[in-house]
């Protein structure tokens, strides 16, 4: 899962559609706001008086590629609706459990919390995003072919299919593959270490967080045409998997990419 943290306007929402186009997956996509309830995301049951039966109707949340569009809107109750599924690809409502299609992916995006109206994400749920990314504003060249070309809508229609959904399982399953030896095991575990016995953090990385990096690692390793996975794959990948996970006991809690990056320089390489 994915989180896209940038100012309004920028490009989160096209990026997600983009990627979501490119993986030939079905797609849904919700607005939070903070009257949002969880039965909006999960769906209702709403009873029948024809069949004297409950009908099930279910929410957006059952696609494949769902994008939550500025999640820290909705209040934190809502927001929790969507940690089964993103942990365990299943939903469970009214004491009944129902498995969402395979791949099960989210894109969240959010803005600052420094925006009024917005609460921020419980630890919990931040945990479940593999990586948190930003964008930025473009290059000067970037934004002028922006402001001279075609609208969203337009280059959105204009994107072609990729994948197939049977593609990206075997991709997955392929990068599941990728060789992690046991010194670079021994190199993440070390980290994971630092991290929790390190006074400029909070609290450390998680289990949780340690699986996330390996995975991280080795879809890089993957990308750039290995079947193995070594110390500068994880070292490259590192900054935007922890980057929600950390929070710095200086700085408000602000994640420093330069402070992690000097602290990490202790702790040796194989």
């Amino acid at each position: 899962h994915l989180l896209i943290e940038d100012l309004p306007g920028i490009g989160k929402t096209t990026l997600a559609k983009v990627l979501s186009r490119c993986l030939g997956l079905n797609f849904r996509r919700i607005q939070f706001t903070s009257d949002m309830l969880p039965g909006d995301i999960l769906g209702i049951s709403i009873f029948e008086q024809k069949s004297g039966t409950f009908i099930f109707y279910p929410g957006p949340i059952f696609t494949q590629v769902l994008l939550a569009d500025e999640i820290n809107r909705a209040t934190p109750k809502t927001q929790s609706a969507l940690l089964e599924a993103m942990e365990e690809q299943q939903v469970t409502t009214e004491g009944k459990t129902r498995p969402l299609e395979k791949p099960f992916f989210v894109i969240a995006t959010q803005n600052p919390l420094e925006q009024a109206g917005t609460f921020p994400l419980p630890e919990s749920q931040l945990d479940r995003f593999l990586m948190r990314i930003d964008i930025g504003y473009p290059g000067r060249e970037a934004e002028k072919e922006l402001l001279k070309g075609e609208g969203a809508e337009g280059l959105l229609a204009r994107i072609n299919t990729c994948m197939i959904n049977d593609d990206v399982l075997q991709t997955q399953k392929k990068i599941e593959e990728v060789h992690a030896s046991d010194a670079l095991l021994e190199y993440l575990q070390d980290i994971l270490d630092f991290t929790r016995t390190c006074p400029y953090f909070y609290v450390g990385l998680s289990p949780r967080a340690g699986l996330a990096l390996l995975r991280a690692t080795r879809s890089w390793a993957y990308l750039h045409g290995r079947d193995y996975a070594i110390p500068e794959d994880l070292q490259k990948v590192m900054p935007w998997v922890v980057s929600h996970r950390l929070r710095s006991k200086e700085n408000r809690g602000e994640f420093s990419l330069e402070k992690l990056t000097a602290l990490l320089a202790e702790v040796p390489v194989p």
